[in-house]
């Protein structure tokens, strides 16, 4: 089975990233499924799909973190 490295090198030439699922970006970032919750809710990137369930853009959900740290923290 091909790694997420080797999927996205495959498919990166022809513009397209391979979506996470929920599992997949926890095992990336190391979080809990409530955290990636918090994120939805707080604006992180989903992208839609025809089947229940979400799916990530690595991509995406890197520049709204990167955004994110960007913002001032509130007082």
């Amino acid at each position: 089975m091909a790694t997420l490295a080797d999927r996205t090198e495959t498919l990166r030439p022809v513009g397209v990233a391979p979506l996470l699922t929920t599992a997949q970006l926890q095992a990336h970032y190391g979080v809990s499924n409530w955290t990636v919750n918090e994120w939805v809710k707080d604006g992180c990137p989903v992208e839609p799909t025809r089947f229940r369930g979400r799916r990530f853009d690595l991509d995406r959900v890197r520049a709204w973190m990167a955004a994110d740290e960007q913002q001032p923290a509130a007082a």
